[in-house]
């Protein structure tokens, strides 16, 4: 999505099992807020319609948000953020503020499908996709909802890892064997990052995931959601009937070194295999060695590098190539860089839906991170289709 489009659209597509398309939405910067999200909303409907994309493939939606305090009560009440009664979209509301100039940005997925799918809502934070046989449990804006600043880090994260935890029981599975990918949300990432991790890990113990299990890929990164007093916030993918040999963990111990040996407890990768293609879940990741240390001190550029080499290397270990990815996500700290970075991306990947926000990284060294979702074509007709 270069500066002056305000669209951009990618998918992978098999006829047996149907199409996921990921749609990326900007409006121009200027105007009012309500006049960004009415721009906004009119283009997506148009390329949606564009695309044939009916209102009952659309699944998630993620809005990056500039002022979420100010902006989140205009959006309560729309379409947008609350999909239909007769149509339930999981969606995610975050402050990330786009760098591009606009007050709000949308990442958007749909899926065509030639077999019947249903959505069902849960609850206000869980809808749940039936598809093939499976479902699909996406948990949007988990949150304590505080308003007093009485409680730590540590126990929000518990209190939101809860939250996803009794959705999960109650669908008869587990955090550990049903949880794909999580998105965390720190309100000030360089003072509460630590507490999380500890709170998390602790979780993870109580959940009988550890060092010789497996984790769950995921992005902790700074970003807040609309009340005043939570540090904490998340967004959760689960799958439920999925074989075990369908998902597999990435990594390339010559590019990254395991998660662990700098006390974190995450996947840097999620593969999951169906019969005709793989979808990869890439966690945040940022300019890192084998040996856990920040490469490129100082130097934005040659860090932006070196997180797509290791993403490309982390899609390598799973048989994708960064060519396969569908959409981006690219957090920076210093907006300074966003042009310097955008001239970058579009040079080299002028045609991949991309995000570029303002989001400080786990660690003070690490100026930018990328994350995002590649699907490529598999030949497997020992598994399910998608």
């Amino acid at each position: 999505m270069s500066a002056t489009d305000p669209i951009a659209h990618s998918a992978f597509s098999d006829p047996r099992s149907g199409t996921e398309h990921f749609i990326a939405v900007s409006p121009p910067p200027g105007g009012t807020f309500e006049e960004q999200v009415s721009h906004l909303d009119e283009t997506y409907k148009a390329a949606a319609n564009a695309l044939g994309l009916g209102p009952e493939t659309a699944i998630f939606r993620r809005l990056f948000l500039s002022d979420i305090m100010n902006q989140a009560p205009f959006l309560s009440d729309t379409e947008l953020a609350c999909g239909l009664p007769d149509n339930p979209v999981a969606v995610s509301i975050v402050q990330q503020p786009p760098l591009r100039g606009a007050k709000i940005s949308m990442l958007a997925y749909h899926i065509e499908s030639p077999t019947p799918m249903t959505k069902t809502r849960l609850s206000e934070k869980h809808i749940v996709m039936a598809k093939n046989g499976l479902r699909h449990l996406w948990s949007t804006r988990l949150c304590t909802g505080s308003d007093h600043g009485s409680r730590s880090v540590g126990s929000q994260t518990h209190q939101v890892f809860d939250d996803l935890i009794g959705a999960l029981r109650r669908q008869g599975g587990t955090l550990r064997d049903n949880c794909m990918r999580t998105w965390i949300y720190l309100k000030d990432v360089d003072v509460f990052y630590q507490g999380m991790v500890d709170g998390r890990s602790e979780l993870f113990v109580r959940n009988g995931m550890n060092g010789d299990t497996h984790y769950i890929a995921s992005t902790g990164i700074e970003g807040a959601c609309a009340h005043r007093h939570d540090l904490v916030g998340m967004d959760a993918y689960s799958v439920f009937g999925l074989a075990p040999k369908q998902v597999s963990h990435l990594n390339d111990f010559d590019h990254l070194c395991p998660t662990e040996d700098y006390n974190v407890t995450f996947e840097r990768g999620t593969r999951i295999a169906y019969a005709e293609r793989s979808q990869y879940f890439i966690s945040g990741t940022a300019s890192i060695d084998r040996y856990g240390q920040v490469v490129h001190p100082g130097d934005v550029m040659r860090q932006l590098e070196r997180a797509l080499d290791n993403i490309d290397a982390l899609l390598l270990s799973g048989g994708a190539r960064l060519e396969d990815m569908k959409y981006l996500i690219v957090y920076l700290r210093d907006p300074s860089d966003y042009t310097r970075v955008k001239t970058y991306l579009d040079t080299h990947y002028p045609n991949l839906p991309m995000f570029i926000v303002k989001g400080a990284i786990c660690r003070p060294e690490w100026l930018v991170e990328a994350e995002g979702v590649a699907v490529a074509r598999g030949a497997r007709p020992d598994l399910p289709m998608f």
